[in-house]
């Protein structure tokens, strides 16, 4: 394979360094690095350009006076080959370096991944001995990454998205605060509305052929598939694929959300596979009821966007998939309570994400507050 220089991979208006202003530059703490990776997704989900985060593991005895040395020629290699428009820190402190290379002007991984390879050992073969060599380990990590589409659904690489796998301390506390809540009102509330559990699922029975409850694949948190749990309101043995066809055209922005008689966005309307019966559970969401099973089991939150069919996670653009992965799923949301369950999908998780990045336990009060009205109204069913 023909050898090229980074340079010419990376975006030309952002030339290299010059050698003497290498010394200017810092590495970023494990705190600060992480949450620039964090920006860089967000960035690249807006300019569609790539960018690789290459990690460089150089042990975790740095104390020694032989993997110190490693570790400072490692440093020194990565600020030569890097821009100042690329990214240096702390994976993980003291142990594992990285560097964003931004901007990639190519989409051949192979070929960027041979040419900084080439430069890198190029640079380390007078610098250090081969054992010296041997203590570092390189890894690849390009965004946006590859989501596996036919098992578990989600990104298959966890490596890219540090900040939601670990949120910090404080963080920690307020979800551990979170889920005590959905416990506590998940269990009460099934206890309570038992009656009207077994009030529903005797009608249902009686009305129609089939199971009480229909259970479906749906995507939570981080990819994690789960089966969703809602009372039955369709025939049994329906065509799905005629929901499947017009959610997809919807995602793609191919077609208008069409709203009537309570359905929200992902409801057809006129849907002739819906029951009788299930006309009147959906117009007043109490199919949604058995979801405070999901609940109670830690698949969903009270509040939260709501969990995509995996046909759906399919047609999701990028930045669409962020939905799913700064927050769990909820039976009731933002987007429903604000009466805007009829906007486009783009929209629709522009407030999720916008939920997401504003929670507090004071907001989900509010939208569960606000969600009896958004029902009556008719606009809170998906």
């Amino acid at each position: 394979m023909r050898s090229l220089r980074i340079d010419s991979i990376l975006a030309p208006e952002n030339p290299f360094l010059d050698s003497g202003t290498h010394a200017e530059r810092e590495v970023l703490n494990e705190k600060g690095f992480k949450r620039m990776i964090a920006l860089e997704r967000k960035r690249s989900e807006r300019s569609q350009e790539p960018f690789l985060l290459m990690l460089v593991d150089v042990g975790s005895r740095y104390d020694s006076r032989d993997s110190q040395h490693v570790l400072e020629t490692m440093i020194s290699v990565l600020m030569d080959c890097s821009r100042d428009t690329d990214v240096i820190g702390w994976y993980r402190d003291r142990e594992t370096l990285g560097v964003m290379f931004t901007a990639l002007m190519v989409n051949d991984k192979h070929l960027i991944l041979t040419t900084i390879l080439n430069r890198i050992s190029s640079m380390l073969r007078d610098q250090l001995t081969f054992d010296q060599f041997n203590q570092v380990n390189l890894s690849f990590h390009f965004f946006p990454d590859d989501w596996d589409n036919s098992g578990p659904k989600g990104p298959t690489n966890t490596t890219l998205y540090p900040d939601l796998i670990d949120p910090g301390s404080s963080k920690r506390t307020l979800l551990l605060v979170k889920r005590s809540a959905d416990l506590v009102v998940s269990a009460v509330g099934l206890a309570l509305l038992s009656p009207i559990f077994l009030g529903i699922a005797a009608a249902i029975k009686l009305t129609s052929k089939g199971p009480v409850f229909f259970k479906q694949d749906r995507v939570g948190q981080y990819g994690r598939l789960f089966t969703v749990l809602k009372f039955r309101s369709m025939f049994v043995q329906n065509d799905s694929s005629v929901h499947k066809d017009f959610v997809v055209k919807l995602i793609r922005n191919q077609t208008e959300p069409t709203i009537h008689s309570g359905t929200g966005v992902y409801k057809l309307t006129n849907d002739r596979r819906i029951t009788p019966l299930g006309k009147f559970l959906r117009r007043t969401s109490l199919d949604e009821l058995p979801q405070i099973i999901n609940v109670l089991l830690g698949h969903m939150s009270l509040v939260g966007p709501r969990p995509p069919i995996p046909y759906e996670l399919a047609a999701y653009q990028t930045w669409h998939r962020r939905r799913i992965l700064e927050a769990k799923p909820g039976i009731t949301g933002l987007w429903q309570v604000t009466g805007r369950s009829q906007v486009k999908f783009d929209e629709m998780v522009r407030l999720d994400l916008r939920y997401a990045t504003t929670w507090s336990l004071w907001l989900d009060l509010k939208i569960l507050l606000m969600t009896p009205m958004a029902v009556i109204k008719g606009s809170g069913a998906y």
